[in-house]
């Protein structure tokens, strides 16, 4: 993707991943998930996972998968509040955006 992705729209794609799965889901899944959407490195988005937990939009919590630890995150209300809030943000972001491309025309 040209455009470069901010923190604010990153937090919002995971917020959405994560939201998805309602008991949860591990950060290998939600680094794949991410990757359907943006171009992103796990070292990349594991600080983010970490600032949302840090933020409280996170839950955090460790279960037993094959012998070993898995991480699992899921959305707290105060997450669940502010996923809201991307989404209506984005909702008029992406429709300004699209209006200034279409009235411009093709060049």
């Amino acid at each position: 993707m040209v455009f470069n992705t901010g923190a604010a729209l990153l937090d919002a794609i995971v917020l959405a991943v994560v939201s998805r799965e309602k008991e949860g889901t591990y950060g290998y899944k939600i680094t794949q998930d991410v990757r359907n959407v943006i171009d992103i490195s796990e070292s990349t988005l594991y600080p983010v996972l970490r600032r949302l937990q840090k933020d409280e939009c996170l839950m955090v919590y460790d279960m037993k998968f094959d012998g070993r630890n898995r991480r699992y995150y899921k959305l707290t209300e105060k997450g669940e509040v502010q996923l809201r809030l991307y989404k209506m943000e984005w909702k008029s972001y992406s429709r300004k955006i699209s209006s200034l491309f279409e009235e411009g025309g093709e060049s």
